[in-house]
This record gives C-alpha cells, sequence and structure tokens, in this order.
C-alpha cells in the first residue's frame, strides 16, 4: 500500500510530519527568509534533505553549508542542526532510524 501526500497541503509551521505514525519520519520544513531553527539534535537518526524551493545555510556543529533549490543533502543527525533561510524556503528531511554498526559516510 502507498501513502501519498501533497506538501502543499500539509499542515503546520516550521514542521508537518508528512506521515506521523509511520517510520522513516518524514518532515516538511517551512522558513521564511531570516526564519532559521534553534541548534538541535537527533542523535539515533540519519538524515536526508531536499531543498524543494528557497536557500538555506545549514549549520552542522561548527560547518556551515550552502543548500540551494534542488539539492540533497545526507548528514547525521547526532551533529547540532541548524538550518537558517536565507529565501522562504520548504525543504523535505527524511530521518531515518540509525542501524547498528551502519557507516554515515
Amino acid at each position: 500500500m502507498a501513502h501519498i501526500k501533497s506538501l502543499q497541503e500539509l499542515e503546520g509551521e516550521p514542521h508537518s510530519n508528512a506521515f506521523p505514525s509511520e517510520e522513516p519520519k518524514t518532515i516538511r520544513l517551512t522558513l521564511s527568509a531570516g526564519e532559521h531553527v534553534k541548534p538541535h539534535a537527533h542523535p539515533d537518526r540519519e538524515i536526508v534533505l531536499y531543498l524543494v524551493t528557497g536557500s538555506l545555510e545549514l549549520q552542522l556543529d561548527e560547518e556551515a553549508y550552502h543548500v540551494n533549490e534542488g539539492d540533497v543533502v545526507h548528514f547525521d543527525g547526532a551533529q547540532d542542526i541548524s538550518p537558517v533561510a536565507k529565501a522562504d524556503s520548504i525543504a523535505l528531511l527524511v530521518l531515518s532510524e540509525k542501524q547498528e554498526g551502519a557507516d554515515s559516510s
């Protein structure tokens, strides 16, 4: 069985969980230009971020990465994570549970 949701129809900002009772956790993040998410971590997760629209500066621990519309980023959720919108932005994030012995590179 497949579950289909439209990103535009999801309610809740800045975060909206597309499939609340299912794994992997799938989140739509909506930020207006200048908005940010305070540093936080997801230590038991691997994260894939796809930037649907806009521009972000993605702070991971002490390093900053510029993410453009259409970019896909994979990173370890154990880092301090803080995205900052450089323009109005919508991102899709998939947070999967880390597998024992898996390498995050």
